[in-house]
């Protein structure tokens, strides 16, 4: 501990306590020539961002535009008697941005003409760093309920979807993070796991697979910051949805936000059912219907100039039933499983001069997931009821000095673990002799975890530096402490328009916490006379990447990058039993690399859309050094001490896009697809033992003797039409159908729930968004 506070003494006087944050604040006044308040139109334009919105200042001139993300933005000014105004602006702080523009009257012309070009790029990037603005969630395609968020993160290179809507970000197996408000939630956001925020409920996201802020820990696969919080007009507004289409699904959604003075609140509701919650095992998609419902409500005051507080509640819910295999679908067998989760925050910002700013967030939730069977389950009967209670608080002080950002913080996080299971063996014959008929376990644990950091973002001229350190200390099973340096470097050439950057990452990740208390329990070893059970250890890793942004003509542009991840103690998972219920394991190490490339048409006439490749190779490295092992499997792992296999992410190549044309300012259609080339299979069977539980036509789509499911390709299209736009009310319709080319997909083979998942056939969705 004494080296650690040696470390951080060193690096605070090295660096002059400068540091980086994520959002900014405009604050603007509009005047006319006598310095009096205008109420006008502004818009606000920021390409790199997907930035795009037409806002209104109140009758003294004034408006303020929270939670942008840094980059140059265009601000266009318009007002009937005056001349035009636009200007560049660059938000590159957190602290409150005061800005004030005098207009001319409409007889002197003083416009400057300023297109989106200059917004195109960030010339202050130093990593990958993806946005997804109002604009492309406005008008994305439709989901299956609890995937609407996840389906966004997963469009941007880097991302793969295995099993069920698991996101694997850069070959990483459960270390992806949503940070929501400023909140992070470090645990598993997929829909076989937990409920999502719905992304109608969501204004903005930025994406991040290196050059992470060093505010950042713990789950460092990948993190997505997640803007729930939307900017209001004065009065009553809201919006409402209803879409619905295949598989009988159906969701609705309303939100309704009322502002009034310094106050805004605004409440949110929503609620789906489909009869295809889950990737199933086979064709049929058998027991497969789920409901899920979301609430939510935000009350925001600004208690002074100085002074934002604010408040919010969530409550999520999902049930949904656990796809079967043909055995258990002709034996009877049903299983069930439910998730529920209730979160307050609270958060206090204090402006402590022009350019330091204190902020505050505490976060307390409720978490628990259930499974349950019916007695003809085979080959077990399981249940499962698992909980957390957690605890949250961040401090943090931004502080800007000239061309400088920097920030340092503390968080604490404070879980409390409730694990029960229990089974009973309906057939003997798959299990070793001596296995018990029935095991029961209880279990309670405590998960402390405590970190500091500062972070520094510096512009000198076409030069950007961002560094950081953070200090970790983690204890559940064992107790450790990891320092970690984060540090990136970017070039801008503007008359070229291009951006050269790269970065260096050290990252500590903490094990997954579902089911760890269960795979560690000394009770397991019962379960089988041959058992292999090691504490899973945080991972470490070293994160390098190099790469360039390029934009041609004004109109699009080209990010590329390749990177490599090293990491110790590699973070996987593996089944309990056949039950459906996973557990947290590890590797002695892996090593992944890849490139990307993303090409951006933000907006060139009447087309915009993007284009995306992913090549990845990932490997993980015997021997196994954390995890719960039985049986065969225990005598396997303890004899390979040595030994490489494919990461179960290793997808080599992955394509992504979509494309958008006007046809008519009320009418427009869309074209995308998506392709894999197919992940690693690891099947110990025969080709007739796996159609026998499988079926013949997803046998088909794998390629046994090489390994590796067959590719897979979707086609997907989509059309809409603005039916009513008026000053007050904006409606819209919009027709999506997924798979057109109706292909079998095999998602991934031997892998979560049964060994397999099948991606959707052709279906059809209609969406039909009001906003007021």
């Amino acid at each position: 501990m004494n080296r650690v506070l040696i470390f951080f003494s060193f690096f605070f006087a090295a660096t002059s306590l400068f540091g980086q944050s994520n959002v900014s604040e405009l604050r603007l006044k509009v005047t006319d020539p006598a310095g009096l308040g205008v109420e006008s139109s502004v818009e606000l334009v920021s390409e790199a961002n997907q930035f795009r919105r037409t806002l209104a200042t109140d009758e003294a001139g004034n408006l303020i535009a929270k939670r942008l993300p840094f980059g140059v933005y265009r601000i266009e000014i318009s007002q009937p008697g005056f001349a035009p105004f636009s200007e560049l602006l660059e938000l590159r702080s957190a602290i409150p941005i005061q800005h004030q523009v005098k207009l001319s009257l409409a007889a002197v012309n003083t416009l400057v003409v300023v297109g989106d070009r200059a917004t195109l790029i960030d010339p202050h990037r130093t990593g990958t760093i993806n946005r997804i603005g109002s604009d492309a969630i406005e008008n994305r395609p439709s989901s299956l309920p609890g995937r609407s968020l996840v389906d966004l993160v997963n469009s941007q290179p880097g991302w793969l979807y295995e099993g069920n809507a698991v996101l694997h970000p850069r070959g990483s197996e459960y270390q992806t993070q949503f940070v929501v408000d400023g909140v992070p939630l470090t645990d598993n956001r997929s829909p076989s796991f937990g409920p999502e925020i719905e992304a109608d409920d969501v204004q903005s996201m930025s994406v991040y697979t290196a050059n992470f802020p060093a505010e950042y820990g713990r789950k460092m696969g990948g993190v997505v910051e997640v803007t729930t919080a939307k900017d209001t007009r004065e009065g009553f507004h809201g919006e409402a949805v209803a879409d619905g289409g295949s598989f009988s699904t159906a969701e609705g959604y309303v939100l309704a936000q009322y502002r009034w003075g310094e106050n805004t609140l605004g409440v949110s509701g929503d609620g789906a059912e489909t009869d295809r919650y889950l990737n199933p095992p086979v064709v049929q998609d058998y027991t497969n219907r789920g409901t899920t419902s979301d609430f939510a409500a935000r009350y925001e005051r600004d208690l002074t100039p100085r002074d934002r507080l604010a408040f919010s509640v969530r409550r999520e819910a999902s049930r949904f039933e656990v796809p079967n295999e043909q055995v258990q679908e002709e034996a009877g067998q049903r299983q069930d499983r439910d998730n529920a989760e209730t979160m307050g925050t609270l958060s206090y910002q204090h402006v402590f001069s022009a350019k330091v700013l204190g902020d505050l967030r505490v976060m307390v939730r409720d978490d628990a997931d259930r499974l349950w069977s019916n007695p003809l389950a085979k080959p077990i009967v399981a249940a499962q009821d698992r909980s957390f209670q957690e605890q949250y608080v961040k401090a943090s002080l931004a502080v800007h000095q000239g061309s400088q950002e920097w920030k340092a913080g503390v968080e604490a996080d404070f879980t409390s673990l409730h694990e029960q299971f229990k089974d009973a063996i309906t057939d003997p014959t798959q299990f070793d002799p001596g296995t018990p008929s029935a095991f029961n376990f209880f279990g309670r644990g405590r998960d402390l975890e405590q970190s500091a950091f500062v972070q520094d973002l510096m512009v000198r001229g076409p030069w950007t530096v961002s560094a950081g350190v953070r200090w970790d200390h983690y204890q559940l099973l064992v107790n450790q402490n990891a320092v970690s340096p984060r540090l990136g470097v970017g070039r801008y050439w503007r008359g070229v328009d291009l951006v050269l950057h790269a970065s260096y990452d050290r990252v500590f990740q903490t094990p997954a916490f579902e089911n760890i208390l269960l795979s560690s329990s000394p009770q397991v070893l019962v379960l089988n006379p041959n058992v292999l059970r090691l504490p899973v250890l945080p991972s470490h890793g070293n994160y390098y990447e190099a790469g360039f942004t390029k934009g041609f003509f004004g109109k699009m542009k080209l990010d590329a990058n390749a990177f490599r991840r090293s990491v110790d103690n590699y973070a996987d998972d593996d089944l309990l039993l056949d039950t459906g219920v996973n557990f947290p394991i590890a590797f002695r190490k892996a090593e992944i690399y890849g490139a990307e490339a993303k090409l951006d048409l933000p907006r060139w006439r009447r087309l915009s859309g993007f284009a995306a490749y992913s090549y990845m190779v990932g490997s993980a490295y015997l021997p196994v050094t954390g995890g719960l092992f039985l049986g065969d499997d225990a005598t396997q792992a303890l004899s390979q001490v040595t030994g490489r296999f494919w990461d179960s992410q290793d997808q080599r190549n992955t394509v992504r896009n979509r494309f958008r044309c006007e046809l008519s300012p009320r009418l427009w259609a869309a074209f995308g697809a998506e392709y894999g080339s197919g992940l690693p299979v690891e099947f110990d069977g025969t080709e007739q033992e796996a159609i026998a539980e499988y079926g013949r036509k997803i046998v088909g789509r794998v390629d046994l003797a090489r390994g590796r499911v067959r590719p897979s390709l979707s086609v997907n299209a989509s059309t809409g039409a603005n039916l009513w736009k008026s000053d007050r009310v904006v409606m819209r319709l919009e027709g999506d159908v997924q798979n057109l080319n109706d292909r079998l997909n095999v998602l991934d083979f031997a892998g979560l729930f049964s060994g397999t998942a099948v991606g959707p056939p052709r279906s059809f969705a209609v969406r039909l968004q009001t906003e007021f």
